[in-house]
């Protein structure tokens, strides 16, 4: 099936399946962005109803500002393609970027 433009849908995925990709893609696009890219951490939960999925980035302090980027336009990109991977299969995407000194242990 092809819709205007010419562009075939994105066939439905399961939630895991999302959760790999944009997972992959927050990994592939931060890390070579950081100073100390083995201690960035991916962390995921799901809504229960599986509507929705948060994905907090854990980086070191000192990667905070490389990722933000120069008035928030680094991030703001990271959580824009993020969302719209999510909203392609109906789901919600919240993408966080936090400093290991915030993370409750």
């Amino acid at each position: 099936m092809v819709h205007q433009f010419g562009l075939t849908p994105i066939p439905h995925i399961t939630m895991q399946k999302l959760i790999e990709t944009v997972g992959r893609y927050l990994l592939t696009v931060t890390k070579p962005l950081l100073k100390h890219p083995e201690q960035a951490e991916l962390r995921v939960a799901q809504s229960a109803d599986h509507n929705m999925v948060r994905f907090r980035l854990v980086v070191s302090p000192d990667d905070i500002p490389l990722l933000i980027g120069h008035s928030g336009m680094t991030a703001s990109a990271i959580r824009s393609l993020a969302k719209a991977a999510g909203e392609k299969q109906g789901k919600r995407v919240v993408v966080r970027i936090i400093s290991s000194d915030e993370v409750d242990e």
